[in-house]
């Protein structure tokens, strides 16, 4: 493979991370990573491992457990993952995704309550938003939060959840009053299962659910079912900020995806280039034929200009000039490129790229739900289109 160019945000430290996030994924998660996808979930003893490592929190502050970092320490450490071939693993989502929610929404107490024990890994986090009738509409949001005295009183269902498993703090997209709108959403803080593990009632969590790919990843449904929940657990203490919090948290969301993505294309090539190199047909490599070394130079076109893509947006972010269009933007282009460079290289392994044993079939079926989550690329293509000279009819 030819070296990518420059990445302008990566410094000394992203890349001694980056190398260290390397060796533990090799030594000590790959040789596992078969087992997790066979059981549906990592062990809850792995989060810990992360925890002990710095691989969780990267970019919480270290007044609150975390590491002191910044995006970009967050970036190395999934774009290593993926390179890994370590989908199972849902630690982006809990450290890039609801971390942020509480640093950056939440009160002091929340975040002295809740950040340090997720930086260690003794809680695992997820974010509950989608619901079975709201996907990517998050103004359709049906569960409730109902006031009652000193508690809300929460009631309806969550679907895709994930780390809907192992969570023991969910962080629910709900409404506290359903007759505002938007205006009306907020982000509630459950606590849903105690450090001995008994479940909160009213908590019910459903179904591992079966999954195309990311067999690994505990996905789930979520119930609330009446759950008692103590007023100080509403991110920031206010009502109605929900929807401006999801807002202003989604396009770091969408770029952590394009990053997922990129370590995803990146070890897809790899494979291929090595597949093709030793495997052989009629009589030769199949990297002689010419049809091969074209469209795996085509690939590494299309991969050199998404990572050109990918860096720019994040030095972007690092300087608080990510906006919500070009995010989604990027995360729409970069899934679906992913998916054509997949299969490209699937293509290249003949019968054996459908085979499960051989990771560009890993690859392949865990790709194809970036294009979905994080908002469908409809959706993105949508919000992107609004900034390009006035609202799409």
């Amino acid at each position: 493979m030819l070296p990518f160019f420059p990445s302008p945000w990566l410094r000394d430290d992203h890349q001694a991370l980056a190398e260290a996030a390397a060796r533990l994924f090799a030594e000590r998660w790959v040789p596992q990573n078969a087992a997790w996808r066979a059981a549906g979930r990592v062990p809850r003893e792995v989060w810990r491992e992360a925890g002990a490592q710095g691989l969780l929190c990267a970019a919480i502050p270290e007044a609150y457990g975390g590491a002191g970092g910044d995006f970009g320490h967050e970036a190395v450490i999934a774009l290593e993952q993926a390179k890994a071939n370590i989908s199972a693993f849902g630690g982006g989502l809990h450290s890039a995704i609801v971390a942020p929610y509480l640093l950056h929404h939440g009160t002091e107490a929340q975040r002295q309550r809740w950040l340090p024990r997720m930086a260690t890994g003794e809680l695992i986090t997820a974010i509950a938003m989608t619901e079975p009738g709201a996907g990517s509409d998050l103004q359709g949001v049906r569960t409730v939060a109902r006031r009652e005295g000193e508690e809300y009183v929460l009631s309806g269902s969550k679907i895709f959840i994930t780390n809907g498993q192992n969570a023991q703090g969910v962080i629910v997209v709900c409404k506290t009053d359903p007759t505002l709108g938007a205006k009306g959403t907020s982000l509630l803080f459950v606590e849903v299962e105690d450090a001995q593990g008994n479940l909160t009632p009213g908590f019910s969590r459903g179904r591992n659910l079966d999954k195309i790919g990311m067999h690994g990843q505990d996905t789930s449904e979520l119930f609330f079912d009446g759950v008692r929940v103590p007023l100080e657990s509403l991110i920031g203490g206010v009502e109605g900020q929900g929807f401006f919090q999801l807002m202003n948290e989604l396009p770091q969301e969408r770029l952590l995806i394009a990053v997922q993505a990129m370590g995803g294309m990146e070890r897809g090539l790899a494979e291929a280039l090595k597949y093709t190199q030793e495997r052989q047909a009629f009589g030769k490599r199949i990297w002689d034929f010419q049809n091969t070394r074209f469209q795996l130079a085509e690939v590494q076109a299309q991969v050199l200009a998404a990572r050109s893509f990918v860096d720019q947006a994040i030095a972007a972010h690092l300087a608080g000039q990510l906006d919500a269009a070009r995010a989604a933007l990027l995360k729409s282009w970069i899934t679906d490129l992913q998916c054509q460079v997949l299969d490209v290289c699937l293509q290249l392994h003949g019968g054996y790229g459908y085979m499960m044993e051989y990771p560009i079939a890993e690859l392949w079926a865990d790709a194809r739900v970036a294009r979905i989550y994080g908002g469908s690329n409809e959706i993105m293509k949508e919000l992107a289109s609004r900034a390009m000279g006035g609202r799409a009819p």
